[in-house]
């Protein structure tokens, strides 16, 4: 390598690292700093000059968040809302995906157009036609039609885990969709042909061949559903608006008073918020890197 080749190799070496470095204490540093918040008392968070270490840590702050609101009933909402909608949502992503990638339709160029742009929509876009359906509305078209009674209304899903689940999984259908197309596409048809000739049909083949094949794929769209549904805010502040429906993120929202405004017990309640999400990531690390790096979708 000539000497032009060594300077640039070292320049990029150097960019690389101030990169890395942004990145680690942009999405690092905040979490380290919300979990020290949590142990220290409230008159450390005052005074001054500022201590980044807690003087004298303490656990009360997160024995304060249990005690104040039923914080153990917004974990438990929250993980039935985002496992039911990660169940759900990878059960049709992982069918529309074999419908794309491996029966390869006519317009299908079209549809995965489609898909990339219904998952650009944002969630406040869906807020009041939501609401308005899932108050209960009236259908006139089955109204007296045949054995239908005189009156036909919707259900009112308000205040229950289905106002969530149901938006929860429209709106992450089109990337598990196209995450799932993309991966059945690199399993070989010679494996599905094997399968077949066996006497496999071909949703047989789809869940024992092709989804234990594509088993990244399948852990990469699960995360990035239940991920995007914990967090998930606007819908779940709307739709449940019950102490007892409420899930982490509308919890945590209603720990701070109208004069005042708990810094550490928040932050314990955020730390307490994050911790399964970090567990998700450690326990399938390997299994997202190698999902998320299979490659884009081909036409």
């Amino acid at each position: 390598m000539n000497e032009t080749g060594q300077r640039r190799s070292r320049l990029a070496r150097v960019f690389l690292a101030i990169a890395l470095l942004l990145v680690v204490v942009n999405g690092f540093f905040p979490s380290v700093w919300l979990f020290l918040t949590s142990l220290k008392r409230d008159g450390e968070l005052t005074q001054l000059p500022i201590t980044y270490l807690p003087q004298a840590p303490t656990l009360d702050n997160y024995v304060a968040v249990f005690e104040r609101n039923p914080f153990a009933l917004f974990l438990r909402n929250s993980f039935v809302v985002s496992i039911a909608a990660t169940l759900v949502c990878v059960l049709f992503a992982g069918l529309a995906g074999y419908a794309l990638g491996r029966l390869r339709p006519r317009g299908r160029r079209a549809i995965l157009t489609g898909i990339v742009m219904t998952s650009m929509f944002p969630s406040l876009v869906l807020l009041v036609p939501l609401y308005r359906l899932f108050r209960g509305v009236e259908v006139p078209w089955l109204s007296g039609f045949l054995f239908f009674p005189d009156v036909v209304t919707t259900p009112n899903l308000l205040n229950s885990y289905w106002a969530l689940i149901v938006p929860y999984v429209a709106l992450s259908l089109p990337i598990a969709t196209m995450i799932l197309t993309s991966f059945f596409q690199l399993i070989p048809d010679d494996l599905e042909a094997a399968a077949t000739v066996d006497g496999a049909s071909r949703l047989g083949a789809l869940f024992r061949v092709i989804m234990p094949l594509s088993a990244p794929g399948m852990v990469t769209a699960a995360i990035i559903v239940f991920v995007n549904s914990w967090n998930e805010f606007l819908l779940a502040l709307t739709f449940n608006t019950a102490v007892e429906m409420r899930t982490v993120p509308v919890g945590i929202t209603f720990y701070q008073g109208q004069f005042s405004f708990p810094w550490a017990v928040i932050s314990a309640a955020v730390t307490l918020g994050v911790v399964p999400l970090v567990l998700l990531i450690v326990f399938f690390q390997q299994r997202i890197i190698s999902g998320l790096t299979a490659g884009g979708v081909k036409g």
